[in-house]
């Protein structure tokens, strides 16, 4: 596997994505600006993918991917189109059923998590009708999962890298030509969402079968093959569980922390998560099909190899971003959303949660790169483990450090519970012996750090020089943007290049394959 163009077709196809996001949200906040509706909108779009990271991606793919992988490798393509059928069997109807129970409990749900929106006339059951409407998302998405594991394992990555693209383009829509109201604009998201699922689903569906691979709905029967992988998602799916209750914590944090709370943390929360989809998910995507095929054939040292470049690459591209979101938070989120219903305080105060949030950027990255290594050996106890010990951390740091920092102190617990997560990971690692840091890593990353802080520098002076064209018209916002990204990109990576961040030769092979025969 080529680990760059791997990393390129996933993060450039995530790219489109969430560009596609970005233009959702920043019409979303001129229309919706920090209300209620929008705050009921992003509940109810919180909790399906709270679910989703708990079923699908996270805890399902960690176990899926591995054994399809590797009966790919052993036994060939009929018995790993055996073995996806044979899952499908019972992925079907036990998500059907967990759907099912949440329509009919979701006022119950809901309360749990938002009471305090029952105190704004209206809130409370605008949130329990966009959550059903929503929540059947889960049921689409999770297939979407098992069919890009499928699609991934086979490195085929590119459409189920695109597939989300096609949720914000169905939320555009939406925004586009529903009718006046704010009620009624999230009510056309929410259905919107729905579109989006079904629509990812058949785009996978088909690109599944050009592969190849024949999957069918069968009677569900309790295989080896799925008891093996249900003995194997459960402590993964512990972990995500232990994720997802700090989600669902965090959401009632901030529904706690007055109106246009949770809508200010989700425009930050989509920022933060725009490297780390492109970069971290794309990482931990495509190494580890090829972490668990050598770690097949006993190749310890190939799966370390592996892991190391990964490393090298996502602090390439993770370091210059964080820096930069740091530095420019404030401005990119003016130019990003301020205007209309959405305030220059509203952004401001966004910059702010941005800025802290990005701080554990690398940390989040990282954790991708390194939680393959644990799946890949079908030991996924260890960060279950880390999971629960920072949860069990998280919570109460949060209950203090609210009423001193109020809003500020959800980001700030985020960002330093992936830096131990990190820690601990890398530790547990080290003392393995499965992963290390060559000399050759040290000394790139050192250099990588030089260039992002001497980017930092540059930025800072820019920031002040340009002021207010960030929170000004559309031009002047294009060439404030356009201004951060030009410079901080050639100042980084001309001083990248020239103390020796990057890997010169990995870019020579990379042109030579791009070059005209």
């Amino acid at each position: 596997m080529n680990l760059l163009k791997a990393t390129g077709t996933i993060g450039g196809l995530t790219m489109v994505s969430r560009v596609l996001g970005f233009a959702r949200d920043m019409i979303g906040s001129r229309m919706l600006g920090a209300s209620h509706a929008n705050d009921a909108f992003n509940l109810a779009f919180l909790l399906p993918n709270i679910f989703r990271r708990l079923f699908a991606e996270g805890a399902f793919s960690s176990g899926f991917v591995p054994l399809f992988s590797r009966r790919l490798e052993s036994g060939g393509h009929e018995d790993a189109q055996a073995f996806s059928n044979e899952i499908l069997a019972v992925f079907m109807p036990a998500l059907l059923l967990v759907t099912v129970i949440f329509e009919i409990a979701m006022p119950g749900v809901l309360w749990l998590v938002a009471s305090s929106y029952a105190e704004t006339p209206g809130k409370f059951e605008l949130a329990v009708e966009l959550t059903r409407w929503t929540f059947p998302y889960l049921l689409f998405i999770s297939l979407v999962a098992l069919l890009s594991g499928v699609l991934n394992s086979l490195t085929r990555f590119a459409v189920a890298a695109f597939a989300p693209a096609l949720l914000n383009i169905a939320l555009i829509i939406a925004l586009l030509v529903s009718p006046p109201g704010n009620a009624a604009t999230v009510k056309a998201m929410a259905i919107a969402v729905l579109a989006g699922g079904i629509a990812q689903f058949l785009l996978c569906w088909f690109a599944v079968r050009q592969a190849g691979v024949k999957l069918h709905f069968g009677r569900p029967r309790m295989t080896p093959a799925v008891r093996e992988l249900i003995v194997l998602i459960l402590p993964a799916t512990a972990a995500a569980g232990v994720y997802q209750i700090s989600q669902l914590f965090y959401g009632y944090f901030s529904t706690r922390l007055g109106e246009g709370a949770l809508t200010n943390l989700s425009y930050a929360d989509r920022l933060n998560q725009l490297p780390l989809s492109i970069i971290g998910t794309a990482l931990g995507v495509a190494i580890l099909p090829s972490i668990s095929q050598a770690i097949e054939r006993k190749d310890e040292a190939g799966a370390a190899d592996v892991q190391a470049r990964a490393f090298d690459l996502a602090m390439l591209l993770t370091l210059p971003a964080t820096l930069a979101l740091v530095v420019a938070a404030g401005p990119i989120i003016g130019a990003l959303f301020q205007g209309g219903e959405y305030s220059v305080a509203d952004a401001r105060t966004t910059g702010n949660i941005l800025a802290i949030l990005v701080t554990g950027l690398p940390a989040y990255v990282l954790v991708k790169v390194l939680t393959p290594a644990f799946y890949a050996r079908k030991n996924v106890k260890t960060p279950v483990q880390i999971a629960m010990g920072i949860l069990l951390l998280s919570i109460p740091a949060n209950f203090l450090l609210i009423p001193e920092i109020g809003i500020y102190s959800l980001a700030t617990v985020t960002s330093a519970g992936a830096w131990i997560n990190f820690s601990l990971l890398f530790v547990i690692l080290y003392a393995k012996g499965h992963f290390r840091l060559p000399p050759w890593l040290v000394s790139r990353v050192a250099r990588q750090l030089v260039a992002a802080l001497a980017m930092a520098a540059a930025l800072y002076f820019l920031r002040e020089a340009l002021g207010g064209l960030f929170f000004g018209g559309v031009i002047e916002r294009v060439i404030g943007l356009g201004a951060i990204v030009g410079v901080g990109g050639l100042v980084y990576f001309g001083v990248a290049l020239a103390i020796g961040g990057v890997d010169r030769q990995a870019l020579a092979t990379l042109r030579r394959k791009r070059a005209p025969k």
